[in-house]
């Protein structure tokens, strides 16, 4: 039987967006939705953005990009993902999230491409294969 794991959801945030606040909304709203499937299948789901986002509104970040963004943003996710026992990677492309799947990939833990393939809590887990 499977417990409750806390996986964290990957997906673009920027990436293709131009920073558009709208575009970057929709990205949030997507990993938000994949939160939602998770935690009703049993599990614990986190963005780096739900934590990250907040933050840099009280540092004063301007806008993406900006040297409060870079100090905080994705060192945000990846002490998360150091609190993680795996990763949902969602979405297109996504420099960030793919650094996320890689460093899940090297600490061991499991990276699944399709919510269907995240064992529901206390069903039996099959891992992913490589590479997906």
């Amino acid at each position: 039987m499977n417990a409750t794991l806390m996986i964290l959801v990957a997906g673009p945030y920027r990436s293709g967006t131009g920073d558009d606040p709208a575009k970057l909304a929709a990205n949030v709203e997507a990993m938000n939705r994949a939160a939602l499937d998770l935690f009703r299948a049993g599990h614990l789901a986190v963005t780096g953005e739900a934590l990250a986002l907040p933050l840099l509104e009280t540092a004063g970040s301007a806008r993406p990009g900006d040297a409060l963004f870079e100090e905080i943003f994705h060192p945000v996710a990846e002490r998360l993902l150091s609190r993680c026992d795996a990763v949902l990677r969602i979405g297109g492309p996504s420099e960030g999230a793919d650094r996320m799947v890689a460093l899940a990939r090297a600490e061991g833990r499991s990276v699944y491409t399709r919510l269907d393939d995240v064992p529901a809590a206390g069903r039996p887990e099959t891992r992913p294969q490589p590479g997906g």
